[in-house]
């Protein structure tokens, strides 16, 4: 294993690769993180694969809701695919060299992903808004051709700022080292390893932040209040678990992603520290994306159903 370290003694040097120490502090446990992350990741595939598989086979899951599951089952595979794979690849060979351009090219995709799905959990939100607050108007409000729109501007719509965002890290000089206290290529430890001062940079991180996951969050906030409004004037009790039970899943995906991520971009840099950086990242990078595919389809009759008729057909 070589780690090629740059200490030039506080003068600003030419880095040409970064290391991801990664879980290296963990030598006893390199074979057993490597079978851990692969059984993720294949539980990761496999599950939203499935979902994907059944949205478009199954009569019964041709509607808006299950069009914007399958497009954030699609993201999930496509999101740890930033992140696992590269995991997997330093844990197997011990190699955790990382040239500055891969580098660069891993934090664009994942700042993209990562923006649509704070758009697409927001979309999801109004679908699930429209269909309980205006029912007779689902049809016209969510046709085909408004889903497609919002789904394109949710996977679209991050594109340039994060390409932008990207260019203005990587167009700093780094100093003292160039090992990153990470698993993969994040904004904090990358900005730690940037000479002189980087409060600028801090700055509009800050307010990419705020704009990528904090108004999407209120736009959240927003829908669920006006649901939970209508809901609970719904006249019988059953009425309002049929509704509340359509809404909990993403709910519940929505308080996992948002909160670990919010932890990890709204602090103050002079705060953060690798340990707990790593831990908040494995939340929304990892665990997240391989649990969405139980709790959509543990809460949803209709994906039951149609996961049973997949499975005994094959």
């Amino acid at each position: 294993m070589t780690h090629e370290e740059i200490n030039a003694g506080g003068n600003v040097s030419m880095v040409r690769n970064f290391v991801l120490l990664g879980f290296s502090d963990l030598s006893n446990l390199q074979g057993f993180l490597f079978g851990l992350f692969g059984i993720i990741y294949l539980v990761v595939v496999i599950g939203n694969g499935l979902i994907i598989i059944i949205t478009i086979l199954d009569p019964a899951l041709q509607r808006p809701m299950y069009f914007f599951l399958a497009n954030f089952s699609s993201l999930e595979i496509c999101y740890v695919s930033v992140t696992l794979p590269r995991i997997l690849f330093s844990l197997w060979t011990q190699n955790r060299n990382i040239s500055v351009l891969g580098c660069a090219t891993q934090l664009c995709f994942f700042l993209v992903l990562g923006s649509t799905e704070c758009f697409l959990l927001a979309v999801m939100s109004y679908d699930r808004y429209v269909a309980i607050c205006y029912p007779l108007r689902y049809p016209l409000l969510m046709n085909p051709k408004k889903c497609a729109q919002l789904a394109a501007c949710s996977w679209l719509g991050g594109i340039p700022v994060q390409i932008g965002q990207t260019c203005q890290i990587f167009s700093l000089h780094f100093c003292n080292s160039n090992q990153i206290p990470h698993f993969f290529c994040d904004i904090p430890p990358i900005l730690k390893l940037a000479c002189g001062d980087t409060s600028a940079h801090e700055m509009s991180v800050y307010v990419v932040v705020m704009l990528f996951v904090a108004v999407p969050f209120i736009l959240i906030l927003a829908s669920y209040s006006k649901i939970i409004s209508t809901v609970l004037r719904l006249p019988t009790t059953q009425g309002q678990t049929k509704a509340f039970s359509t809404c909990s899943s993403h709910l519940l995906v929505v308080v996992l992603f948002f909160g670990s991520g919010t932890i990890t971009y709204l602090r103050p840099m002079s705060s953060h520290s690798s340990g707990t950086d790593k831990l908040l990242s494995l939340f929304y990078t990892i665990v997240t994306p391989m649990f969405n595919p139980l709790i959509y389809s543990l809460r949803n009759k209709d994906v039951i159903v149609a996961l049973r008729t997949l499975l005994l057909k094959i």
